[in-house]
């Protein structure tokens, strides 16, 4: 039961950043994820795992849109400070109008996390591959072209935003 007192997951997520927030989840899911592994196959846990987070991230999507009073280019630029809070990426904008945000990632403290934790196999399935279902959740009419992620060992991430009108 909530408490209406008691902040929401995003009202936690904006005091404390998403890093922070990743290296909670991880340090709790990376011990369940061994143990079902170790009892149902980790090929098929990590697959479930997976679904789940990309279901999650669809729905923050939406409400991050909502909370940021929009889902156009400029409000998901603006949802960028939770993202890089602390310092967790480092972005190089390339260009940012009405219909496009691109930007490069030159430093990510995400991976970082992971590999420090000893799980950089997790990383993708637990941060990387929530952006696509992100922005779906955001604005049904955007779309996130990225070929490489700092994550799977590319010297940076590509990110490639359209919004169609």
């Amino acid at each position: 039961m909530s408490d209406s007192n008691s902040p929401s997951a995003d009202d936690l997520t904006q005091r404390i950043g998403v890093l922070t927030r990743r290296e909670v989840e991880a340090r709790i899911l990376s011990p369940i994820i061994d143990a079902l592994g170790e009892e149902f196959g980790r090929d098929q846990v990590i697959d479930i795992v997976r679904k789940t987070i990309v279901r999650v991230a669809q729905e923050q999507g939406a409400l991050l849109a909502e909370q940021m009073g929009g889902s156009g280019s400029h409000e998901f630029m603006d949802s960028l400070q939770y993202w890089t809070k602390d310092n967790a990426l480092e972005i190089e904008l390339l260009a940012h109008d009405e219909q496009t945000l691109d930007f490069n990632v030159t430093r990510c403290r995400y991976a970082e996390l992971y590999r420090s934790l000893g799980i950089p196999e997790l990383g993708a399935t637990l941060s990387c591959n929530r952006d696509f279902a992100l922005i779906d959740g955001f604005n049904k009419d955007a779309t996130l072209s990225r070929t490489q992620t700092i994550m799977e060992g590319a010297e940076f991430c590509n990110f490639r935003y359209k919004f169609n009108r």
